[in-house]
């Protein structure tokens, strides 16, 4: 039931399959990083969203960690 956004790019999973993933686990896709976002996944290049949600005190998972679950 958590909301998740991805961003950078994810080693082995497109945008699309990882919002899937996100889906199939029960989680809501995001957006945008903003104060109801619980968890961020951060993938190579992440920027400006990964510095947004850790200023927020957002949970950041890094891309590997997210790819493994559900496996």
């Amino acid at each position: 039931g958590k909301r998740v956004l991805v961003t950078g790019t994810l080693p082995t999973l497109s945008r699309k399959q990882a919002e899937e993933r996100i889906e199939e686990l029960g989680g809501t896709v995001a957006s945008s990083v903003s104060g109801n976002l619980d968890l961020l996944v951060a993938g190579e290049k992440a920027g400006s969203k990964l510095a947004k949600a850790e200023a927020l005190g957002v949970e950041v998972m890094v891309a590997a960690e997210f790819e493994a679950l559900g496996r």
